[in-house]
């Protein structure tokens, strides 16, 4: 630590002469001024501000301090010090001191070491220094003496050495370090004029504030301003104590709890009922109970053991009961009796649910399975679908089935890891994982897990929750999934996980190879109507307080509900829809009103309103240039048209109808094709490169993508340049390539059902889509004639013949 040098140092001085500096600054006021003389030696100081009149000691470590000091002592004892404007300066010059300094008289000197001496010097009269004309061995420097004024308000001037004394009193009340006889001495001394400098000099302030104190001229300013700073300096004594009071309180407080704590402790054991005793003891009897790996009952003995050493009054007391809590309340290695009679399960999926064949048989066969192995893993799946198909509620199905708990969790918007690995116990407020917590509430280790949403995972700044479920939902990995909170491994394979999804675009692929995926397509109309009548009907009868005698809606009338008042893949609409014909038809019963419970088409006018839904319907005698285009939307399937319109220009394209990119490269490719193989098809090359070409989509204000529509807009596109209509009733998808290529599409089951209900009779698809054309139902299919291609040569063969 460096030494403090040329500074006031108290604490160094014999008591001789202390008593001296006491005796000073009682009687300093009636002395005579020294006689100023015309140059001297010059003293810098460091930290401190001499003022006439007082009396300090100054310890000098460097030289040209100490021979400064030595050669004013020899001459006349008088010696110019001034202030440094920064402390760190070891050699100050003339830039670096403060203009304005007091002469001293040299007391006495004090030799400490050989590099080291104090002096005790006495402040007289202030000076300016005019120029400092010799640096070594010592400053010295020309002064101009400053004459000090003299106040021209003596009663105002009064009145503040009053409140400068009043001041002072309080503070040497409220500080511990200084003596009490201080009191005396401020009493003692009747010139204003030294009251102020005397303390101004004992300010606890800086050394800028204290010299600017010194150059002030007029008395009155210079007494209001030392009030100010005694004030302030009264005001953080005050806030100290308060401080200091409340912090002494808490302590004893803290003090006092933890001794009538340890008292009432000692008591309760005594008498043999300590609550804590008592909770660790029913703790420690439930673990015996327990069926757990070793390194689970060895983390439960650790920590009760470090519990045990606990003060119950302590912060972490409570979180280790809570963490020993969490650890017996886990269903290690229980497990609920799986009901493999395969009859029963699939009687039960088949009650809950209409359709849904593969993921119903996938089911069945992983039961099948577990009934001959016993010790099978849990497979992931992941049912994928448009909403409200039933993917959450087959769960609960399953559940059923297999006699199992059931547990839902949703990720929608989940973007913190720590949600599902938990969080570490050094954090205030930690948990464990919901799915750990969800374990626990299940009280059992083989739950069916519905996973919903999972395409909905946020990703934020606490971490990647999608990167998480890797380790949850792998079957290599999950017989150990870690929990930050809970510390431990815990084994997850008996654990049968049911995912589920809108779309598999936003899933991470390594997270999409752990599932296996199974597609929930949209229902059929025939399929919401059976929907309708089987599970909606006799579900919302029930909670709207009706009986069947009070409402029925024939098989035809539901058939027009769903076609004309519901758009949607699901049957969500549809349940809403029903629901309000409920609650129109409660409304009479509970008003005794007269009306027909067989409702007819009218009837549902009056309570629905005009019908909402207008599916695209086939028109006939459509003209050259115009072609029907197949396309998958949420709510279902749909006929899109596609229309092709020529005028004389320069061969340019131009696309309308709120086209995406992938539709608008469809309509380039299919364009260069018809360009590039223009003799084939029987056009001429000068009549295309002359011909202007736009592409329209009707209903523009919705956005469409997607490659679907690419044999659609070839074939409008031929049938303009030939001047032929294509082929009537007649629809297609499927995409295009430059070679000449027809590429399979998705969503072939609701494109062939919407194309079934607008009245198409023949269908163009990819010869690869013929696989999922099987899948369709046949009654739902009957009537419609499928062609196959692989081929844009194909395509246009069939469909302009």
């Amino acid at each position: 630590m460096q030494r403090k040098e040329d500074t006031d140092d108290w604490a160094a001085l014999p008591l001789s002469l202390k008593k001296k500096k006491k005796e000073s600054a009682e009687s300093e006021a009636n002395k005579e001024s020294l006689e100023l003389p015309d140059d001297c030696p010059i003293l810098a100081l460091r930290d401190t501000v001499l003022f006439p009149g007082i009396v300090i000691p100054i310890t000098m470590g460097r030289k040209k301090s100490r021979q400064a000091i030595q050669k004013a002592y020899e001459d006349n004892g008088l010696i110019g010090v001034v202030s440094q404007k920064e402390i760190d300066v070891e050699d100050p010059m003339q830039d670096d001191l403060h203009h304005v300094g007091v002469i001293a008289k040299i007391l006495e000197i004090l030799k400490i070491s050989d590099d080291t001496s104090s002096v005790i010097l006495r402040g007289d009269s202030r000076f300016s220094v005019s120029h400092i004309y010799q640096y070594n061995p010592y400053l010295r420097a020309k002064v101009l003496n400053i004459e000090e004024q003299k106040t021209d308000q003596p009663q105002e001037m009064e009145a503040i050495a009053f409140l400068m004394v009043e001041l002072s009193e309080k503070i040497i009340k409220l500080s511990p370090h200084i003596p009490s006889d201080a009191v005396k001495t401020l009493r003692n001394i009747k010139d204003h004029y030294f009251l102020t400098n005397f303390l101004a000099s004992n300010l606890d302030t800086d050394v800028a504030t204290k010299q600017q104190l010194l150059e002030m001229n007029n008395p009155l300013e210079k007494a209001e301003a030392v009030l100010k700073q005694l004030d302030k300096e009264l005001q953080l004594l005050q806030l100290k104590n308060q401080i200091d009071t409340k912090v002494r309180d808490d302590i004893e407080k803290q003090q006092r709890d933890y001794f009538l704590n340890q008292q009432l402790r000692t008591i309760q054991n005594e008498l043999g009922n300590d609550p804590q005793t008592l909770e660790l003891q029913e703790l420690e009897k439930r673990a015996q109970e327990k069926n757990w790996p070793k390194e689970a009952e060895e983390k439960f003995a650790k920590v009760l053991k470090k519990v045990k050493r606990t003060n119950p009054a302590a912060a972490e007391y409570s979180v280790f009961v809570s963490y020993l809590e969490l650890i017996l309340d886990l269903p290690w290695g229980s497990y609920t009796q799986d009901n493999f009679d395969l009859k029963r399960a699939e009687d039960i999926l088949n009650k809950d649910h209409f359709g849904l064949k593969e993921v119903k048989d996938r089911i069945l066969e992983h039961l099948a399975v577990l009934k001959l192995r016993q010790d099978m893993k849990s497979p992931i799946l992941c049912l994928v679908g448009p909403p409200g198909v039933g993917k959450t509620s087959l769960g609960k199905s399953i559940a059923t089935a297999l006699d199992r708990k059931y547990i839902r969790m949703s990720l929608g918007g989940l973007h913190d890891e720590a949600e599902l690995r938990g969080h570490r116990k050094t954090y205030i407020g930690a948990m464990p994982g919901r799915l750990i917590q969800s374990l626990k509430k299940a009280a059992a280790a083989n739950p069916v897990f519905v996973l919903d949403e999972i395409d909905k995972l946020g990703k934020g700044y606490k971490g990647d929750p999608s990167s998480a479920l890797l380790e949850i939902l792998d079957p290599e990995q999950n017989t150990s999934f870690y929990d930050n909170y809970l510390e431990l491994e815990y084994d997850l394979s008996k654990v049968l996980f049911i995912a589920t999804a809108n779309s598999l675009s936003p899933i991470q692929p390594a997270l999409l190879d752990r599932m296996e995926i199974i597609e929930v397509s949209g229902y059929s109309v025939e399929e919401k109507v059976c929907i309708a009548q089987r599970y909606l009907m006799p579900k919302q009868l029930k909670e709207n307080g009706l009986e069947e005698k009070h409402l029925a809606i024939e098989e035809d009338l539901m058939h027009n509900i769903v076609q004309e008042y519901t758009r949607e893949s699901g049957v969500r609409s549809l349940d809403r829809t029903i629901a309000k014909i409920m609650r129109s038809i409660a409304k009479k019963v509970a008003t005794e009103s007269n009306y027909e419970p067989k409702l007819k088409l009218e009837d549902i006018r009056q309570i629905l309103g005009p019908r909402k839904v207008k599916m695209d319907a086939y028109e006939e005698d459509l003209v050259a240039g115009v072609a029907i285009g197949l396309a998958w939307t949420r709510t279902g399937g749909d006929i899109l048209f596609v229309e092709v319109s020529l005028s004389e220009g320069k061969g340019s394209l131009t696309l309308t109808g709120n086209l995406g990119d992938v539709m608008k490269e469809s309509a380039t490719t299919a364009l260069s094709f018809i360009r590039a193989h223009a003799s084939k098809l029987g056009i001429s090359t000068e009549k295309i490169s002359k011909t202007n070409v736009h592409l329209h989509v009707p209903a523009g204000a919705i956005p469409k993508d997607g490659p679907s529509a690419g044999i659609a807009m070839l074939s409008a596109m031929s049938s303009a340049f030939a001047g032929k209509p294509l082929k009537p009733y007649l629809a297609m998808t499927g995409e295009i390539t430059l070679r000449g290529k027809v590429l399979p599409v998705g969503g072939i089951k609701e494109k062939v059902l919407a194309a079934k209900r607008a009245g198409i009779q023949y269908l163009v698809l990819c010869q690869e889509n013929e696989k999922n054309v099987l899948e369709i139902d046949e009654n739902y299919i009957k009537n419609i004639e499928f062609h196959y291609v692989s081929k844009m040569t194909e395509v246009l063969d069939y469909a302009l013949s």
